[in-house]
Order: structure tokens, then C-alpha cells, then sequence
């Protein structure tokens, strides 16, 4: 067990999850710390080093662990852990652990079994690999970790799908966690917390054959990771398929659900703000909040960036009748910006190549990220000027909205500065979130803001933003006068507001046209929010794909119309 070798081959993901005959295992109060190892690759990385940092080097580093009954609990569970002291050559990767399981087997010979979900997440993007970690313990010994990682949200700038796996050395240091009963209780709290879940065939045998067919797509299932639907109440998740079997923890999967972060992070804050302080905040100037713009920013209101309308950009063509919404979207030297580590730095690289559009802000959509980076860091001096310089967006987003809708624990990448000094975090793009708590943000939505008695997001501006009140027409130019904005006048184009894009669709008997508010991040990961408290939920890959593939079918919204079926649109 102890002097165990690097594994040829991945194992079965079953063996990470107790089977029918598991006992019982002693419980583990300790830490573990893990060696760098070089992980193998299927297939071999074609680029496997970026900024002098190497993908295939499983970081070193050190997790805390104590046990609940069966259940094995990391204290540094939805975090982003990083590598405790980085070589010649560091890890790519930063890891987050989630919560997993403790048992027996016979066939291990008195050993016991600890197993984990473990994530491989990026500190400048936002990559995420799903894998699955395990040691084996026996009277203060364990034996190497067993890592691999079988699946993945979609890949950017290593630009390939893959698989990993190793065995890392290991070491076990008895105690050192402070206060272990607080540590349980906190877990028993968080998964108290877990909305109702049930498997996907609980749901669809409970109703007419084929109602449900087609949920997911029309992304294509080979680029599918994870799909759920929430009906009254209940999240409902379908099986997660990987080449080593199904993952058997897919509550515990945490994604990198890249610009999904724009229908969350900002639209959270500034309905918040709007609560707490008042609605004028979605009025303030970006311009007054981050030094070094172009003078143009202090005529773009919070609200018109986060519509994506700032009148900024420069780049692609000024053709606006018909607008493309992503014309020029990623030129401008955007990978240069987009991996700049500092704020200075990203700052620098759009004094470069982004210039002022000849239209006033709020007229049209212009798919930028820049736009949410800077309504962040907006967001965030506004937030320091009337609570202290000590605030942080972020953590208020986390104190104040996730923990009281029972999301304990938010992972979501930041600007990297010198000294020491915390980064504002990325609205753009990085958060790395669960199934649940990518519910749970829908339904608090779907609440007009509130959480029972509790109203957390401004009532009013939340249900203007769900109906779709005085969003643009991507393929619009208000700037040219009067023009369509609202759905009754659109002719069912798609809208966009406040990170939200707006779905059209013709509900198939009542032949009522929706604008769906629709979450979407690339690679095709997907949250609708319908009415009656339905939440679709698709996580997919499909980005990098191999020459002549395609993500989707051609067969339309399978995944609307399979909701249409079930509860009328």
C-alpha cells in the first residue's frame, strides 16, 4: 500500500465510493500533505507549459481533514487551495477539495479507505478538471494519494480535452486542526442547507414516456458534463458520465462556468446595493470609481455596463443597423488583457487597444468583458467608500446573499498583486460553483430577491430585470432614435440586460412568447429560469473541439422544449 507506483492507467471511478459491502472505518482527525507529482496525460498536453507554470505537475501542498460518521470533510473544501512552496517550475493548477467518504473493504486487507472529490482549477482563468483523489490509512500510516481527474468544464488556453491521473507520496501528521467539533458542525450545517435532491430517473418515471427527451441539448451528450432541472423545490440531477464510469459525487462537482460569473457577480451586487443603499447606485459613474479611463467612462452608468452598452470597446466594425452584438468581441489583443495578473496590468493592456465608440453608452450591446472587469472593480471602490476601505465586493456578496441562501463557500478568481495585497475578483468570468449553488442563486431570482422572510435583492429592480424591462435588443441601435427595447415590441430578438441574455420562445400550446432569462457561459453551459420556479441547468465542454466536430445537433431548444412539456410555457 505504502510503496505503491505510478498507476499505468486511471481506475474504475467506482473504486473512489463505498460499495454495498463498505464497513465501517476509523475516524480521521489530521492532515495530509502531498508531494508534487508528475501527473500523466491522455492525450499528452501539446502545450503543457503556460507563464512558466507546467499543467502536468500536481501541486504540493497540504489538506486538513477530520471525519463525520461516514463522511470525510476537508476543512479547506470549497477553496482554492494553492501549492505550499513552488519549485524550478510551479504547478498550473490550484486545487479545490469537496466533501467525500470514509469505509472499509475487505479487500484491502485492514486498510481503511479515504476518498475525495478534488478539483484542478486555474488562478488566471477559469479552467476546471473534476477528478477524484484517495488514500488508504491503517494505525497512522497512508499510502499514496491515487488522483485522477475524468472530467472537465471547458478548456481555453490549454486548448485540449484530457484526462490525468498519478500517485503522489504522501504524509500524515496527527491533530493540528483547531477546534475539530466546530469543524463537524460547520459540515453538518452546509449540507443541511443542500437543497432536496434526487436522481433524474426519479423524476422522469414519475412521468408520461418521453416528456423530458431531449433535456440537455441541443448541445451534443459527448460534450455535455452535467445537466439538472429544479422543480418545486427539488434539484434533480442527471448521471455524470466520464471515460472512467460515472462520477460518483455529482453534487460535489464545482465548474468553471466562465461567463455564467456575469449573471451572478454583478447583478448580485448592484441589486444588493440597490437594497441596502438605495436604486440611484445602478445611476453611479464608472468613471468616477477607477482612475486611469478614458474620460468617456464618466458617462457610463453601473447599469450600462453591466448591459454590456458602455459605448467602449474599439475594436471590430461600427456597423449597428443591424448590430452584431460580438462584432470585434475578442481582437484587441484580448488574451494579453485577459491573463495580465494585476489590475495595473489589465489596465494597461485596455489603455492599449480599446477606444471610445462614436455612440453614447446605454444605446448598444457590445459583448465585452472588459465592461464587467471594470464595473467589478467600480463596484467594488463604491463599496469601500461607504463602508471603509477594509470592504470587499466579494465578501459582501458572500456574507450578505450567498451564506443566507445557504451557500457556504464561493470560490472565484481574483487579480493577483504584489505584496501580499488581495486582488479584486473577476466579474467577467471565475467563479467556480456547484449544481446547488447554482440553483440556489436561480431561486433567489425566481424569488424577486427575496429568502423566506428575508428580502435580500431590491424586489423591484430584480423582477424589471427577470421580465426583461427596458433591455436592449442585441441586434438594436437606440442610439438611431427610438427603437425596439422590450420584448412586446421586438418581434422575440434576443434581449440583454444586467448579465442576463433573454431567450425567445413561443410556448408550443399557448403560443405565449417568453424572454427566458437565460445564464450562459462559453463552452454552452447553460441556467434558464422559466416560470413556475423551473430552473434547466446544463454544464458543457464544448469549446477546443476536434476538427469536424460540432457541439450542437441542429435539432433547436430541445432542452425549453422538454421543460415546455412538462409545465406549459
Amino acid at each position: 500500500m505504502t510503496a505503491r507506483g505510478q498507476p499505468d492507467s486511471p481506475l474504475p471511478n467506482a473504486a473512489f465510493y463505498p460499495d454495498a459491502g463498505a464497513t465501517e472505518a476509523p475516524q480521521l482527525c489530521g492532515v495530509l500533505r502531498i508531494a508534487p507529482v508528475r501527473m500523466r496525460t491522455r492525450p499528452e498536453l501539446e502545450h503543457p507549459r503556460l507563464d512558466g507554470r507546467d499543467a502536468r505537475l500536481f501541486p504540493g501542498l497540504a489538506l486538513a481533514f477530520v471525519t463525520m460518521g461516514d463522511i470525510l470533510v476537508p476543512v479547506e473544501r470549497g477553496r482554492m487551495v494553492a501549492q505550499r512552496r513552488p519549485g524550478k517550475t510551479p504547478s498550473y493548477w490550484r486545487v479545490i477539495p469537496q466533501f467525500g467518504r470514509v469505509w472499509r473493504t475487505a479487500a484491502d486487507g485492514g486498510w481503511s479507505r479515504a476518498a475525495f472529490p478534488l478539483m484542478l482549477v486555474n488562478d488566471l482563468e477559469n479552467h476546471a478538471h473534476q477528478g477524484l483523489a484517495m488514500f488508504r490509512y491503517r494505525g497512522g500510516r497512508v499510502s499514496p494519494l491515487e488522483l485522477q481527474f475524468v472530467q472537465q468544464t471547458s478548456p481555453y488556453r490549454l486548448g485540449q480535452h484530457f484526462i490525468a491521473w498519478a500517485a503522489a507520496p504522501t504524509r500524515w501528521s496527527e491533530g493540528g486542526i483547531a477546534d475539530p467539533a466546530s469543524q463537524r458542525e460547520q459540515a453538518r450545517a452546509e449540507l443541511a442547507r443542500r437543497l432536496p435532491h434526487a436522481p433524474w430517473d426519479e423524476l422522469t418515471r414519475s412521468l408520461p414516456p418521453g416528456t423530458l427527451a431531449g433535456f440537455g441539448g441541443p448541445v451534443h451528450e459527448k460534450w455535455r458534463v452535467q445537466a439538472g432541472l429544479i422543480r418545486e423545490g427539488t434539484l434533480f440531477h442527471q448521471e455524470t458520465p466520464t471515460p472512467c464510469g460515472d462520477y460518483p459525487y455529482p453534487l460535489e462537482m464545482r465548474f468553471g462556468v466562465r461567463s455564467v460569473m456575469k449573471s451572478i457577480g454583478a447583478p448580485l451586487a448592484l441589486l444588493r446595493l440597490a437594497e441596502v443603499h438605495g436604486p440611484y447606485v445602478l445611476g453611479l459613474k464608472v468613471g468616477d470609481y477607477v482612475e486611469g479611463l478614458n474620460p468617456k467612462y464618466r458617462r457610463v452608468r453601473f447599469l450600462d455596463a453591466a448591459n454590456m452598452a458602455s459605448g467602449f470597446g474599439g475594436t471590430g466594425s461600427l456597423r449597428t443597423h443591424p448590430n452584431d452584438p460580438r462584432d470585434g468581441y475578442l481582437e484587441g489583443d484580448y488574451d494579453a488583457w485577459y491573463t495580465a495578473r494585476s489590475h495595473d496590468a489589465k489596465m494597461r493592456r485596455m489603455a492599449r487597444s480599446l477606444r471610445p465608440y462614436p455612440w453614447e453608452p446605454g444605446t448598444v450591446v457590445r459583448y465585452r468583458d472588459q465592461d464587467f472587469y471594470l464595473l467589478g472593480v467600480a463596484l467594488d471602490r463604491f463599496l469601500k467608500s461607504v463602508r471603509g476601505r477594509r470592504a470587499d465586493l466579494w465578501d459582501m456578496l458572500a456574507s450578505e446573499v450567498l451564506e443566507p441562501i445557504g451557500i457556504a463557500q464561493a470560490p472565484a478568481v481574483r487579480t493577483q498583486e504584489a505584496a501580499g495585497r488581495r486582488g479584486v475578483v473577476w466579474l467577467n468570468a471565475g467563479y467556480y460553483p456547484t449544481l446547488d449553488d447554482l440553483g440556489k442563486i436561480a431561486l433567489l431570482y425566481q424569488n424577486l430577491g427575496a429568502a423566506g422572510p428575508r428580502q435580500i435583492l431590491h424586489r423591484g429592480l430584480t423582477e424589471a430585470l427577470l421580465s426583461a424591462r427596458e433591455a436592449l435588443a442585441q441586434s438594436g441601435d437606440v442610439s438611431l432614435g427610438p427603437g425596439p427595447s422590450a420584448v412586446s415590441e421586438s418581434g422575440g430578438g434576443a434581449l440583454y440586460k444586467m448579465g442576463f441574455h433573454f431567450t425567445p420562445y413561443v410556448g408550443a400550446t399557448s403560443g405565449r412568447r417568453h424572454a427566458l432569462p437565460t445564464m450562459w457561459g462559453a463552452g454552452e453551459s447553460e441556467v434558464i429560469l422559466y416560470p413556475g420556479s423551473l430552473v434547466s441547468i446544463r454544464i458543457a465542454k464544448a469549446a477546443c473541439l476536434p476538427a469536424g466536430e460540432s457541439a450542437f445537433s441542429g435539432a433547436g431548444p430541445q432542452t425549453i422544449r422538454a421543460v415546455d412539456r412538462l409545465s406549459p410555457l
